[in-house]
């Protein structure tokens, strides 16, 4: 073997000096890579899953997961730039039997996917991690939708590849982002969360998705990758679960529905609202000021969300149709003679009764448990506005 050579081999064996213990499918290159797709946590954030890349090395026994999902709540700034759409995830690598104990711990199942890689793809991936863990490269600012912990590794695969991996469609009808972030949360029966999504992310959450883009969920792309094909081949050598766990679907419980909590609330506002009791007056006259107000933040808080951050998913958002910013200033003005007044409270109540009219012809999907809460505001403005009717009689 001439120096030249030698000199290549020992450049590969300090590359791969990063990785993993092996067992079946490592071929001559004795590189196993595989997929690990991880199920749903307790946390909001783990709702849709997680998945990472495995790398597993038979000459240094070395059982390396390569995690893109990686952030930091130390980070300065960390809730800022959550909220901008400015918060950095990265890749960080870390032993495998670590990585298992941890999602053991949190009662999470993985499943591995054994990818059929040849000895040059693998080596290109494992060549693109370690330019990624460089610290000029390993950062990245985050997307739910369109770069995340998931697409990354789509993505690292399709540039590892020397030929192009053919992703088929994975789903046999149209779907949103919206549906398929849906599919989770009524898994774990997440319904207020459904809410707080509903609210804040706007129309292009309905938009549907190319096939390319239904992998940005974790379960999606475990999906994508089985019935992918590379070469002509099937993408994966073979799948198995790691550690046997399975998935807990949470049964819907009705009372904690935040669309029956708010039709329980209307109806109660309505009985008491025929209440000539003065107490019950009061109490109503401070329950509109507090509803307006909180109304208006969330106006406020969405044209934020929408105008002033790089968050993709949170413009064109149609709840400002009944969530007006104007209501902050208007909460404080309810005991108001004025006609202006009156006349705002006429145009809120017939805009947001137009607005249930037109529901499921507004090109974003709004909560239905928002209807209620509308129902409220209309009956409500309305009040005033027949209050002052009556007081110039």
């Amino acid at each position: 073997m001439t120096i030249k050579n030698r000199i290549a081999v020992l450049f590969i064996v300090y590359i791969f000096s990063f990785c993993p213990k092996s067992f079946s499918q490592i071929d001559s290159c004795n590189l196993r890579i595989s997929l690990l797709t991880c199920t749903a946590g307790e946390d909001l954030y783990t709702t849709w899953g997680h998945s990472a890349l495995r790398i597993t090395n038979v000459i240094n026994h070395s059982d390396i997961v390569y995690n893109y999902g990686t952030f930091n709540f130390d980070e300065p700034g960390f809730y800022t730039k959550f909220i901008r759409g400015k918060l950095t995830f990265y890749v960080a690598p870390e032993d495998y039997d670590s990585f298992l104990s941890a999602y053991q711990y949190e009662n999470r199942g993985i499943t591995e996917q054994v990818l059929n890689l040849t000895c040059a793809e693998k080596y290109n991936m494992l060549l693109l991690l370690q330019t990624n863990l460089l610290p000029q490269n390993r950062y990245y600012k985050y997307d739910f939708t369109f770069d995340n912990c998931t697409t990354r590794l789509r993505d690292l695969l399709e540039k590892a590849t020397s030929s192009q991996v053919v992703f088929p469609e994975i789903l046999h009808k149209k779907a949103t982002f919206r549906d398929l972030i849906y599919g989770s949360l009524d898994d774990n029966d997440e319904q207020w969360s459904k809410l707080g999504i509903d609210i804040l992310l706007g129309s292009r959450l309905d938009r549907n998705m190319q096939p390319h883009e239904v992998m940005f969920l974790p379960d999606y792309l475990m999906l994508g990758f089985d019935s992918a094909k590379i070469n002509s081949e099937k993408l994966v050598l073979e799948k198995h679960k790691l550690t046997g766990l399975e998935e807990n679907t949470k049964h819907h419980n009705i009372v904690t529905d935040p669309i029956f909590i708010f039709t329980c609330l209307l109806l109660l506002i309505i009985f008491l609202s025929l209440s000539k009791n003065n107490s019950i007056k009061r109490f109503l006259v401070a329950f509109d000021g507090f509803l307006l107000f909180v109304t208006g933040l969330v106006g406020i808080l969405i044209i934020i969300m929408w105008i002033c951050t790089e968050h993709i998913m949170t413009k064109d958002n149609y709840n400002l149709l009944w969530a007006w910013p104007t209501n902050v200033i208007a909460a404080f003005y309810i005991h108001s003679k004025k006609q202006i007044v009156t006349r705002y409270f006429f145009v809120y109540a017939l805009l947001n009764l137009l607005l249930l009219i037109c529901w499921f012809f507004i090109p974003q999907h709004l909560n239905p448990a928002l209807m209620p809460v509308i129902g409220i505001l209309i009956f409500r403005s309305l009040y005033y506005v027949f209050k002052e009717y009556k007081n110039k009689l």
